[in-house]
């Protein structure tokens, strides 16, 4: 919850210049909704991505205060599902965060979805099981060619906000075997190698590199340090 419409703007004014010329690499900008409508314009053309930061399932209906995948068809081309933030504050589910995943696709917008384990599950020793779990109820019912169509990011919740991250290798680990693992289940080694993770979670311009440099880590899902355009735009050319 960050960013008024003219400070995203001005925002995302200074990520367009300063990405400008980078090719080989996805960048995508996730404003609250009441930024949407202002960013895609300043974005259009240029090689920055919109996304929104949740969706709701049903296309229309008496559900006040939810913004549907019909209304964000028109604005953006992503959107983040299951974030951890909802899921602890807004008591988001495995089965909603399902539903929202079907929606988005059935809507032409490409899900980010977020899966992760607190600290206690960590600490537990429960990291594998639990993530493993979060995927296979996230892509419950999906084919293979949707599923392809799907970005996972995994954002252990003990990192976000907290300043700490998981150590690259590990976090590498948890991605091959408990997120990569899973799909491969679902659907085959090859469709789970296809599908894009990214791991999230402190992730800064003096630790991004280690991450990117990683073989099943793809990119990263940024939280404060997309903030401003000078931490931004270092883990853009990391990625790079």
């Amino acid at each position: 919850m960050h960013k008024t419409v003219a400070e995203a703007v001005q925002l995302a004014q200074e990520v367009r210049e300063a990405v400008a010329d980078i090719k080989n690499v996805d960048v995508v900008l996730c404003p609250p909704f009441t930024a949407l409508a202002a960013l895609k314009d300043v974005l259009s053309g240029s090689n920055v991505g919109l996304g929104a930061q949740n969706l709701y399932w049903a296309e229309q209906g008496a559900f006040t205060g939810e913004v549907s995948p019909v209304m964000l068809q028109e604005l953006c081309t992503y959107v983040i599902i299951g974030h951890s933030e909802r899921r602890q504050y807004f008591a988001e589910t495995d089965e909603g965060v399902n539903k929202k995943i079907k929606a988005a696709l059935a809507h032409n917008l490409i899900p980010i979805v977020c899966v992760g384990e607190n600290l206690d599950q960590n600490e537990a020793g429960e990291t594998a099981s639990f993530v493993g779990g979060q995927v296979k109820a996230a892509f419950a019912g999906l084919s293979g060619k949707e599923a392809a169509g799907v970005i996972v990011a995994y954002e252990p919740i003990w990192a976000i906000g907290t300043g700490k991250n998981a150590d690259p290798a590990t976090a590498n680990s948890i991605i091959g075997l408990s997120i990569r693992g899973a799909l491969a289940e679902l659907y085959s080694e090859d469709l789970a190698q296809q599908i894009r993770v990214q791991y999230g979670g402190s992730v800064k311009p003096d630790n991004v590199e280690n991450f990117m440099a990683q073989p099943d880590i793809d990119g990263a899902l940024v939280g404060g340090a997309s903030l401003k355009v000078e931490s931004f735009l270092p883990l853009v050319k990391a990625a790079e």
